[in-house]
């Protein structure tokens, strides 16, 4: 059985049976059936029936974000936000897909050439707890008005938001198998990969995972997309708009109480300003309301499960035992974590190094534009960065020396159905969303006729 917790209550709010083997086969069996369908199925079709899954999602959003919340502890308010973000993807790629996908004329010496964009099959999704409805919407949206077809095996914390997920396509339309929800542990992924019929993976989550799925793809020669772990920098520069700043930096870190890959985890400040913008931002966070996640006020819910909290809760004494100092917050009681503030972070601390996926954040002082950069990519992952400044102009110059796959000016990094998103280092590859990310899973194939 796999079993959900309410990380508030420590009860448990949902099991299921895990699927056999024999279970597993059927359902890509059934999917492989279904693609032979649906990918001769009109664009116009498959918008049809996309919107009706936004529809869907719209009127029902109150139902999923309430399990979404008892499951994984986000404030319901920000768990409605993420259904409603989910029917944006839905709406963009229902619109947009047969644009994204139209035949790429290249002049050559033939008589006519091109390039046509066709599904591969059979695509699994590997998807992580944190926004357990958005990060397979924003797989699921593209990958099947390309005209493939998807599986899902999600994290085994949020098995009834997995098991919603394929509500809603059933609701809106879609035929039996063109999305397939598998009620499975981890360790049933490779045998999964390995299937014939299964033609690409697409993997969110932590670096340990992205690099087994990956390494297990690549033995089978199919396609892998990876979006994995970042420890995203906010750089303040002295002429920035201190208050929208603050503003902006506190989202960036604390929403989704801190469990977010694209959170700012490092606070980048100049020193001309630090002390100040320090003063200001640790008030700003202090006033975040923790608590009941079902409260409609709450901005700080507690973290997914008790061990992730442990985990956050050691890097911190690790880092304090190095000599970074706390100014706000550093206690834990169960899943819950106090929003924590910490000052004196160096490169050689753990919080630095690592990422923190909770409602914790680290400040390091820089002197130089060519400091903040080092600074910046001197971290392992390379998912995005934030610059805050007014000198627009400087900063347009230093984007390129940024080895992110994302710089966002004076606004913290976020996926937005109409750009592209993804990662260097370990943060992973491939791209999501935009015209990138409805490519990936496509044979591009190039036709020539004399």
């Amino acid at each position: 059985m796999l079993h959900s917790i309410n990380p508030h209550t420590l009860k448990e709010v949902y099991s299921v049976e895990e699927f056999s083997k024999d279970d597993i086969n059927k359902a890509i069996d059934k999917a492989d059936d279904c693609f032979k369908s649906w990918r001769k199925r009109s664009f116009a079709e498959r918008s049809t029936l996309l919107l009706a899954a936004a529809k869907e999602l719209k009127q029902n959003k109150s139902e999923y974000a309430l399990d979404i919340t008892l499951e994984m502890g986000k404030p319901i308010s920000q768990s409605i936000s993420e259904v409603e973000k989910c029917a944006w993807v839905c709406e963009y790629y229902a619109e947009k897909a047969e644009q994204h996908l139209a035949n790429k004329p290249i002049p050559t010496d033939a008589k006519e050439s091109y390039v046509s964009y066709e599904p591969l099959g059979a695509v699994l999704a590997v998807m992580p707890w944190n926004y357990p409805f958005w990060q397979v919407f924003r797989f699921a949206a593209p990958a099947l008005m390309a005209g493939n077809v998807g599986l899902l095996k999600h994290a085994s914390n949020v098995m009834k938001s997995a098991a919603n997920i394929e509500k809603v396509f059933q609701r809106a339309g879609f035929p039996e198998g063109c999305f397939s929800n598998l009620p499975i542990s981890s360790g049933k992924v490779e045998d999964i990969i390995k299937n014939k019929k299964i033609k690409a993976v697409t993997l969110t989550g932590s670096k340990p995972a992205g690099s087994s799925v990956a390494s297990i793809a690549g033995s089978e020669i199919k396609k892998s997309v990876l979006e994995l772990g970042g420890s995203n920098a906010l750089v303040v520069f002295a002429d920035c708009n201190m208050e929208e700043t603050i503003k902006t930096c506190v989202q960036a870190r604390f929403q989704n109480t801190g469990q977010s890959c694209i959170a700012g985890k490092r606070l980048l400040l100049h020193t001309s300003i630090a002390e100040e913008f320090t003063n200001k931002f640790v008030k700003v966070v202090g006033e975040l309301k923790s608590g009941d996640p079902m409260d409609s006020d709450t901005y700080i819910g507690p973290m997914a499960r008790v061990d992730l909290a442990e985990e956050l809760e050691q890097q911190l004494k690790q880092s304090v035992e190095q000599g970074a100092k706390i100014l706000l917050g550093g206690n834990r009681k169960d899943a819950h974590f106090e929003p924590t503030v910490v000052d004196n972070v160096t490169t050689d601390m753990t919080i630095f190094k690592e990422e923190t996926f909770g409602p914790l954040i680290g400040i390091t002082v820089f002197e130089t534009k060519e400091e903040a950069v080092n600074l910046v990519n001197q971290s392992d992952f390379g998912l995005g960065v934030s610059l805050f400044a007014e000198n627009i102009e400087m900063v347009k110059e230093l984007i390129p020396q940024f080895e992110d796959g994302a710089v966002f000016v004076n606004e913290l990094v976020k996926s937005d159905p109409r750009l592209p998103f993804g990662g260097t280092k370990i943060s992973g590859y491939g791209r999501e969303l935009s015209m990138d990310g409805i490519q990936e899973f496509v044979n591009k194939k190039t036709v020539y006729i004399r």
